[in-house]
């Protein structure tokens, strides 16, 4: 087999196992259904490891596979660009959407929707790996489309929840709120470049660097400035930057696997690696680097903050996903995109099993997620509490976990850049540190320690329980197609920080994939003083991120630990602050009022003036008046008698010759 058809077997795989699981699933029955969308991921994630050690090696392709149509000089075509970047994405995607896959076996047991889950998940699959291997525009946004759509799909999948209707609506409204300026970006490209293709448009570039164009009145702005923040818009829709976060929380309404595929190396990715690819544009607008790293930095912080008063505990893992997406967004800010995307990497590892594992402790309770009502599981469930325990760690960056290698990285970075608005990301990032390491061991704490809360009903009232509490009387360790996974994913957890920084972050990995401006020099700084990992743990030691971290872990451990009753007492001492992390900032009730009701009522002026007024009003009834006043003037011509015909005929005759006449 070539390497041709090695790129082309990548996204087909899982594509033709979504097709046939989706249209004859319940004919060919469960077992082959999730067997054969797992062979199909599994040779992607096979194809993806030859063809990263092939690009390794120094080869890259890009090319067009099929051209659609051309209109004059516009091509419209599918291509792949395989590069260090694709080839590392894509092998990040395919072994996390496996591990998720057998995770879906146990986890899905029990549903009726069993084959349509996977069918779904390995379109969703598909449309990731579509988009990372794109070498031009248009596959770009079919492959950023169609992710939306199958997310719509999944967090809707329990379509009778109204909540999770409620939730895959508004994924699909926010994510087109975005997409609208990414449209705009890619319209521009266009309209400015005449090609859809990265490389033609990379090569541009600089020679549309000075060119402005006025989008307000007399006001101008770069040409690459616009095209960045609009191509940026899509991203924060995609990878829920603030404003447009607002969906990934409520995303948890979908099952844990998606939730798990989503928030780790599919869909809120998407973003960050669209920036990333496009850094040949973005080095060329500080202003657009500034807004982004503000942006970041923005949701770093305060979405950080919103997971100290969650208890769902799905909803402290999706607010974590918010937050270190903020993290690898001011990387990309700072002109750090291979920090950003090491992160992602990292990232990817750790928040899966982080998801899977509090999926796996949900499937112990029977889809308890309250986090009050669990507790004291560790001695139940060894193995999701020590592979929970190693995605904790590395979430809170404790060396030598991976992700206190990339989050270090990002932090450094940030301190040695000179974009506008370094100084306010500085702050939220190493702020965030403490955050991060409080509200994920909150969580871990509440969820493995301390009293059996799901106990507590029946020994208060003496008597037997609810029939939903008798159900977790006894939890036990999840079966092995769910705990293989968690350990699967543990191994990077621990690991991959540590080997790959080296390669990914001062090897120049990427190479050409990635372009940085050379008055951009945070990242060369920071590979001239790189003296190996040891000396690395040993600078990050003597940081303040270093000790926030552990001080958040320590928080924890007193807050939950040794003084439970501390936090109820803070939280009602805390009153309006309280009241408005609960309600999420009140973003959501802002856009029910502003948007949902303003549209509203836009919608009703244009029914009650438009349709009614209007529509019905003139034209409709308005057309029938007159039909009924010429019928009632006709109707006295129209009478019945002779002699007013005759009367009418000679008037007639009599007209018509004066007319003739008068000519």
């Amino acid at each position: 087999m070539t390497m041709h058809q090695l790129y082309l077997l990548v996204p087909l795989a899982p594509l033709f196992a979504a097709i046939v699981v989706g249209l004859w699933g319940p004919k060919i029955g469960r077992a082959w259904s999730h067997r054969l969308c797992i062979l199909g991921v599994a040779i992607s994630t096979v194809a993806s490891a030859f063809i990263l050690r092939d690009v390794m090696a120094g080869n890259v392709f890009n090319g067009d596979i099929y051209v659609w149509e051309t209109s004059g000089d516009l091509k419209f075509a599918l291509g792949f660009l395989i590069d260090p970047l694709t080839a590392l994405m894509i092998t990040v995607v395919s072994f996390v959407s496996l591990m998720v896959h057998i995770y879906t076996i146990g986890y899905m047991a029990d549903d009726d929707g069993y084959t349509r889950f996977f069918s779904y998940i390995s379109l969703f699959t598909f449309s990731m790996l579509m988009l990372v291997m794109a070498n031009n525009f248009l596959q770009l946004f079919f492959g950023w489309e169609a992710v939306g759509l199958v997310s719509y799909l999944l967090i809707g999948f329990w379509y009778t929840r109204p909540t999770a209707i409620y939730a895959s609506l508004k994924a699909f409204l926010a994510n087109r709120v975005g997409d609208f300026g990414f449209a705009l970006g890619i319209g521009l490209i266009v309209a400015y470049f005449g090609s859809l293709d990265y490389a033609t448009v990379f090569k541009g570039a600089p020679a549309l660097a000075s060119t402005t164009i006025d989008l307000f009145g007399s006001s101008s702005t770069l040409v690459l400035t616009a095209i960045c923040i609009g191509l940026f818009v899509g991203a924060m829709g995609k990878s829920a930057q603030v404003p447009l976060h607002v969906w990934l929380p409520d995303s948890m309404e979908g099952p844990t696997p998606i939730s798990a595929l989503i928030h780790a190396a599919t869909m809120v990715t998407a973003g960050i690696f669209m920036v990333a690819r496009m850094s040949p544009l973005f080095e060329l607008s500080d202003t657009a680097l500034a807004f982004v790293t503000v942006i970041g930095a923005t949701t770093a912080l305060f979405m950080a903050i919103l997971g100290l008063v969650q208890f769902d505990i799905k909803r402290v893992i999706a607010y974590s996903t918010l937050s270190q997406l903020g993290y690898m967004a001011v990387a990309l800010g700072v002109s750090a995109y291979s920090a950003a995307i090491f992160h992602l990497m990292t990232h990817a590892f750790f928040k899966a099993l982080l998801f899977l594992a509090a999926g796996s402790v949900i499937i112990a309770l029977h889809h308890e997620q309250d986090m009050r009502k669990m507790g004291g599981l560790k001695k139940y469930m060894p193995i999701t509490y020590w592979t929970a325990f190693v995605g904790s760690l590395a979430l809170a960056g404790i060396p030598p976990f991976a992700g206190f290698f990339s989050k270090d990285a990002i932090i450094d970075a940030v301190y040695l850049s000179q974009i506008p608005g370094h100084t306010y990301a500085a702050f939220a990032v190493t702020v965030g540190v403490f955050i991060t390491g409080l509200y994920t061991f909150r969580m871990l704490i509440m969820t493995f320690h301390g009293e059996e809360r799901f106990r507590r009903a029946d020994a208060l009232t003496g008597h037997g329980m609810d029939h939903a509490d008798h159900h977790v009387a006894d939890p036990h360790e999840s079966p092995w197609v769910v705990t293989v996974p968690l350990v699967l994913l543990a191994i990077p957890s621990v690991y991959s920080g540590w080997t790959y920084i080296d390669r990914v972050l001062f090897g120049n990995f990427f190479g050409s994939s990635i372009m940085i401006a050379q008055t951009h020099t945070g990242l060369a700084t920071m590979t001239e003083e790189w003296h190996g990992q040891l000396e690395f743990i040993t600078h990050a030691v003597a940081t303040p991120a270093f000790w926030l971290a552990i001080a958040g872990i320590a928080s924890a451990w007193f807050l939950y630990i040794r003084r439970p009753d501390l936090p109820w007492v803070l939280r009602e001492r805390a009153g309006g602050l309280y009241t408005l992390l609960v309600n999420n900032y009140y973003f959501d009730q802002f856009n029910d009022w502003f948007f949902a009701r303003g549209f509203r009522r836009i919608g009703a002026w244009c029914s009650n003036v438009g349709d009614r007024s209007i529509i019905d009003g003139f034209f409709v009834n308005g057309s029938a008046r007159l039909v009924a006043l010429a019928s009632a003037l006709l109707r006295h011509i129209q009478s019945g008698y002779i002699y007013h015909y005759a009367f009418t005929m000679i008037i007639g005759v009599f007209a018509l010759l004066t007319w003739w006449v008068g000519r």
